[in-house]
């Protein structure tokens, strides 16, 4: 060492002396070599330690992830230095602790730093892992810190003392040396018993909320007849089925169905409109307020949407109030209307003041009777959990549910109520004392979902999309995802199998059409590499687009003759004569835009035969894709199939006005009541600028809806022509199924000891 030290410092020359030791010229060549990271780098002590008696080691450190090395040395002689700072900033760093146990003397020496320990001979032990976490390693003082440390490989205990002659040389020169630069700094003597605290880099983002919004925008509950249980509603979409929960999920020990609970959260945003963080009793005062109502009885009534088409002309397109005797001064006693509720904290429920159980309903009776719309509570973490009526509907005058002479009656029965509901979800959220505005959000609550992993064809959040689309509030992919865009248009008809013979016969599992068949998937989402070659599947995607109905009808289709999907009916059927356009359903623009760049080759190949695992908790969905996670969530299990009237909501949900921004039902002000619209409504008048699809009040969404629904529900089926087919088309087979495997079947098709032919009859 002294003799390179003086040929380089003293004789400013060191060629000759590398030109001597080969060895050292060859260490030095190799340590020359650049890399691509210090974290990125493999490191050996170059000397051996003891393990122990009569045991030794070398230990290594080997990194957990590589990096190419550069294939020139950078100009910047700091690289290195500027490479760590930045890595440190954002992510820890790890290596593996490995030892190399001397398994042979004569080729491992212990006094000889140059000769490298064969890995072939004894392979490195990985004993442990060293974490280097997040830090700013450039923050003021860092360096300094540093800088006073004294490296020293004796601070070790005896077991574990280094080896050999350069190792004792060492822990002389090493303490002489350290002391030294202690005397000449101005440093203290001694070392730090305990690391530098850490300092946190900067965030990624403003963590500084500035607004907050409530996620789903629209939550939906369901009623039920169970007395006290009940489940929380979606919040994933397509999340893996809980065997541990079925069927006991849905139906308490009775046999009651429970009530779906709606549960709502707070999302704190910056001002660049990034998700900073969840918000909770934790890290934000919060007091939630919901207002509920039901105001069907009040309403007008319902033959069919108003917005269609057929409705223009229509003779009988002036639609009149329900419940027509009633006075004009008496008819605000038809709405049931209990007035908001408020709650903060965690898991509070059962106060009387939690309770929407104040409102009434009076038409024909002399006394008003109270009709319970449901409760709020929170739950563990503060979220608001919102539960709707437990599906009464009566006529506290035992009037008819409808009148076979008055047709208008079907939907519209007179001197009945039911106890759905919807409504404002509304808080107040302050944060170190400041308070935040807050995005409202809106509760629906619809009648039990009797299919509840069944997806309709076309669910509300599709339509929802194509409102925004159209709107320009959205944006339409330019390449639709194969998975994510056209696979689930095309399953869907398949998952509706379950609740339908005609579907199942077609779509089912090994039917013509199962798009659940890998080989027909494969050539559905292949999208040849080789532009100079034909696609060899470019027609069979054209002819699966034919065979869906288009966004706008050219030609009228007789609803027995529905040769083309899907085989649902559409929202003027039954109101209009069955060879108008309208009868069927169809696809919404946004569907069939997605669907032909699809047919032109224009779509993202990201299919893969391995099964795709969706999240199976709102945890592990990334924070800023959790509002609208939830948001989709609470919409994918709602229909927006056959608006006549509908499932949960219906036909005004198609209507831009009637939100101040996607998926935000428009709030009405306080300031601003709802005007008085008149004896009846019309195509014209349900348009009319600030008329009833612009701002909404508690009890909105609803009032469009069949009083009551068991009726609507009941009635509405599937193949209203049995000599063109027993089964299809269907209304809204995906939640009131039409055709269902029994628990008998069920049993035989799993048992394998039947013959195939019977379990297979008992499947069909």
């Amino acid at each position: 060492m002294c003799e390179f030290t003086k040929a380089g410092v003293v004789d400013g020359n060191y060629d000759p002396y590398l030109k001597a030791h080969p060895k050292t010229s060859e260490l030095l060549d190799a340590m020359a070599k650049p890399v691509a990271s210090v974290l990125a780098s493999a490191y050996w002590s170059g000397l051996p330690f003891q393990f122990g008696q009569n045991e030794y080691v070398k230990y290594k450190l080997e990194p957990v992830f590589y990096l190419d090395p550069p294939n020139h040395s950078p100009n910047d002689p700091s690289y290195l230095a500027n490479d760590l700072i930045s890595r440190l900033k954002v992510s820890e760093a790890r290596f593996r602790f490995m030892i190399q146990l001397r398994t042979d003397p004569e080729r491992m020496p212990l006094d000889e730093a140059t000769v490298v320990w064969p890995e072939d001979l004894s392979p490195p032990i990985h004993v442990a892992d060293i974490v280097i976490p997040i830090q700013d390693i450039s923050a003021r003082g860092q360096a300094q810190y540093g800088e006073n440390l004294a490296m020293n490989i004796w601070r070790v205990t005896a077991e574990h003392a280094p080896v050999g002659s350069i190792a004792d040389a060492r822990r002389v020169v090493y303490a002489a040396s350290a002391e030294l630069r202690r005397n000449v700094n101005g440093v203290p003597l001694g070392e730090p018993d305990t690391p530098r605290a850490v300092i946190s880099p900067a965030a990624g983002i403003d963590t500084r909320i500035v607004r907050a919004a409530i996620h789903p925008a629209i939550g939906v509950a369901r009623v039920g007849d169970s007395e006290n249980e009940f489940f929380i509603g979606p919040e994933l979409v397509d999340a893996p089925a809980d065997p541990t929960q079925q069927p006991n999920n849905y139906r308490d020990k009775t046999g009651a169905i429970k009530r779906q609970a709606a549960r709502f959260r707070i999302y704190g945003y910056n001002a660049a409109g990034d998700v900073v963080r969840e918000l909770n009793p934790d890290n934000a005062d919060i007091v939630w307020t919901v207002h509920v109502a039901n105001r069907k009885a009040e309403w007008y009534q319902f033959q069919y949407a108003l917005d269609i088409p057929e409705a223009v002309n229509a003779p009988d397109n002036a639609f009149t109030l329900r419940n027509p005797k009633v006075k004009p001064a008496n008819r605000h006693k038809l709405a049931i209307d209990p007035g908001p509720r408020s709650i903060f904290g965690r898991n509070v429920s059962g106060g009387a003041e939690h309770r929407f159980d104040t409102g009434t309903f009076q038409a024909a009776a002399e006394q008003a009777v109270t009709v319970p719309l449901g409760e709020i509570q929170t739950d563990e973490n503060g979220h608001l959990l919102f539960l709707g009526g437990h599906g009464k509907s009566a006529s506290p005058t035992h009037a008819p549910v409808y009148d076979p002479d008055h047709p208008p009656s079907f939907n519209n029965a007179d001197d009945w109520y039911y106890d759905t509901s919807d409504g404002p979800v509304t808080a107040t959220v302050s944060i170190n004392g400041i308070e935040i505005p807050v995005e409202s959000a809106w509760v629906v609550v619809a009648p039990p979902n009797y299919a509840p992993d069944v997806v309709s064809w076309r669910t509300m959040y599709d339509l929802m999309c194509d409102v925004y689309v159209n709107a320009g509030w959205m944006v339409m992919p330019e390449k639709p995802s194969f998975t994510k865009d056209i696979w689930p248009l095309l399953k869907r008809l398949g998952g509706l199998q379950w609740v339908n013979k005609g579907f199942a016969a077609y779509f089912g599992k090994g039917c013509p059409m199962d798009f659940n068949n890998p080989a027909l998937l494969a050539k559905l989402s292949f999208q040849s590499k080789n532009k100079n070659l034909a696609d060899p599947y470019s027609e069979l995607r054209r002819a699966i687009l034919h065979s869906f109905r288009p966004s706008k009808p050219s030609v009228a289709e007789p609803v027995q003759w529905p040769h083309i999907w899907p085989w649902i009916y559409g929202d003027a059927f039954g109101s209009f004569p069955e060879n108008g356009p309208g009868n069927m359903l169809t696809m919404t623009g946004l569907q069939e835009g997605l669907l032909r760049n699809w047919v032109d080759g224009n779509f993202i190949d990201d299919w893969s035969n391995e099964e795709i695992k969706p999240p199976s908790s709102l945890d592990q969905v990334p924070l800023q894709d959790q509002p609208h996670t939830l948001d989709q969530a609470a919409l994918h299990y709602c229909l927006a199939d056959t608006f006549h009237p509908g499932c949960e909501m219906t036909w005004p949900m198609r209507h831009a006005s009637m939100y101040s921004s996607p998926f935000r039902i428009r709030l009405r002000a306080a300031t601003n009541p709802e005007p008085d619209y008149g004896s009846t409504m019309t195509p014209i008048k349900v348009q009319q600028v600030d008329g009833p699809l612009y701002a909404q009040v508690a009890g909105s969404i609803t009032r469009w809806m069949a009083v009551p629904w068991q009726g609507d529900t009941a009635f509405c089926r599937s193949g209203y022509d049995p000599d063109f087919d027993p089964y299809l088309p269907s209304f809204w087979a995906a939640r009131v199924p039409n055709h269902v495997l029994t628990e008998q079947d069920y049993q035989k098709v799993i048992n394998p000891e039947l013959p195939r032919e019977e379990r297979i009859t008992a499947f069909n």
